[in-house]
């Protein structure tokens, strides 16, 4: 995305280091879990990719269709698995709104800002819902008391509280790189 390139590297490697701490979560045992872990790789790396600073490396025209096409398809697999959970909804959005951000930066011209070529209304509209998303998500952390006779060993890909804050740090970046448009 356009923008200081400080923030644009600090975005970049939030997204980088959570789509890392991602495909450790693949590890897991539970095979929902680690298909909800792949998809949230793409979307940090993907993101990761998309927020380093023009002013560095400015993608050739044809990255931003290549990106469109496939959060696209990112987007299209989570409506399907939508069937059967409401959490896919979200993941359906978030590859939305990447399809969103590229479209837009494909009609940005190299170097230049993406700020105010984007639909306002959408924007508004997915900055107000990754807002809202990261306030639930924050407050999902908040400690909870242990139960009682739960077991203490679990592998890094079986942790609720770091996939919780995984997808907490996607969320934020999504608000940051939003505010980019």
């Amino acid at each position: 995305m356009h923008g200081p390139a400080e923030s644009g590297w600090l975005l970049a490697a939030l997204c980088a280091g959570t789509g890392a701490y991602c495909l450790l979560r693949m590890r897991s045992g539970v095979e929902e879990q680690r298909r909800t872990a792949g998809g949230e790789a793409l979307m940090g790396f993907g993101m990761a990719a998309m927020a380093v600073p023009a002013a560095v490396f400015a993608p050739p025209a044809w990255a931003w269709g290549g990106y469109a096409a496939l959060f696209g398809a990112v987007a299209l697999r989570a409506l399907w698995a939508a069937r059967t959970g409401a959490h896919h909804l979200h993941h359906l959005v978030g590859a939305l709104a990447m399809v969103y951000m590229a479209v837009v930066m494909a009609g940005t011209p190299a170097g230049g800002h993406a700020h105010g070529t984007g639909i306002p209304l959408l924007t508004d509209g997915l900055l107000l819902y990754f807002a809202g998303y990261v306030l639930l998500a924050g407050a999902r952390l908040v400690p909870v008391p242990a139960v009682a006779g739960a077991s203490g060993a679990k592998g890094w890909g079986d942790r609720p509280e770091l996939a919780r804050a995984c997808r907490l740090s996607m969320g934020i970046a999504m608000v940051a790189m939003l505010l980019t448009m």
